[in-house]
């Protein structure tokens, strides 16, 4: 609209210059009518405002802003407004130490201090969206860089103020999902204040001391360690329990045969032999007296 009114003035006070030429008085009127359309056409078409899907318009007429704001669609509306799009989709805010990944390029992580005095770094992901109707009133109050003045701030103070409760080697391992928690309702709340709605909280990495780390791998080594030293001493275990239910499973074997062989099965076992013997081609037994020991001759 203001490149229209821009435009149609200049064309009216270039028809106002040629009324005072004699030459070119003639097309006086024909620039008035032309400059008088041309900001009609701006007015009527900037009484059309699109909205965009996925974020809403805030009006404001001279610098005072309106409570109501316009819905994703196409809205007839006063020209003289000025209306402002807000993004209401889900957004994500990030803070990490890699360059190029969080929002701030550089080293972006929060380092916080622990209840150990050690240092821990941080890296976050925080996941939004902006309610509808509070929009006019945080353009209001905040302003449309809301993510610098509110996420950002509010995100860092609430993870240090909260990790001052927890061991670095805690936060890092067993109470991390608690960590999590707690700083998610925590800043769920001073958000829901401003007119944003905290979807999501990502503890992505948190980075410990290097002496910390080296302290934990010992611990993980030894623990190996021990684990596997069990396993030997259990498979040592178990190797001895068969020998000796082995050794047991012979010595019952020995035991029966010597108290269950009497002299007559002895005897009938030894004519079996013999027997055998007797059927082989290699050779000839007699058996000569009733002795324990026949006399067995070759009769090749």
């Amino acid at each position: 609209m203001i490149l229209s009114l821009i435009l149609g003035l200049i064309i009216l006070v270039i028809s106002l210059i040629f009324n005072n030429l004699p030459n070119f008085s003639k097309y006086s009127k024909t620039l008035r009518i032309a400059a008088i359309g041309v900001i009609l056409v701006g007015i009527f078409l900037s009484s059309f405002r699109q909205i965009n899907a996925g974020f809403v318009g805030v009006k404001s007429l001279f610098g005072s802003i309106q409570s109501t704001p316009l819905q994703s669609g196409l809205h007839i509306v006063n020209p003289l407004l000025d209306v402002t799009q807000i993004d209401v989709r889900t957004q994500n805010y990030t803070m990490s130490g890699v360059h190029n990944e969080g929002e701030v390029q550089g080293d972006d992580a929060i380092r916080v201090l622990t209840a150990d005095g050690l240092e821990v770094t941080i890296d976050l992901t925080v996941l939004f969206k902006v309610v509808a109707s509070e929009t006019p009133n945080l353009l209001k109050v905040i302003g449309g860089d809301f993510k610098d003045k509110i996420v950002r701030p509010i995100c860092r103070t609430k993870i240090r103020d909260n990790a001052v409760y927890y061991e670095a080697i805690a936060l890092y391992s067993t109470r991390r999902d608690e960590f999590q928690t707690r700083i998610y309702n925590s800043i769920e709340s001073d958000f829901k204040k401003r007119g944003l709605i905290l979807e999501q909280l990502l503890i992505r990495n948190i980075s410990l001391p290097a002496a910390v780390r080296k302290s934990i791998e010992e611990k993980i080594s030894a623990e190996q360690d021990a684990q596997k030293m069990q396993f030997v001493l259990q498979k040592e275990k178990q190797e001895a329990e068969r020998k000796r239910v082995e050794a047991q499973g012979i010595a019952d074997y020995q035991r029966i045969i010597n108290t269950g062989l009497t002299d007559q099965q002895l005897q009938y076992e030894a004519i079996k032999a013999q027997l055998e013997i007797a059927k082989s081609p290699n050779a000839k037994v007699i058996i000569m007296g009733k002795g324990n020991s026949p006399i067995i001759l070759d009769g090749k």
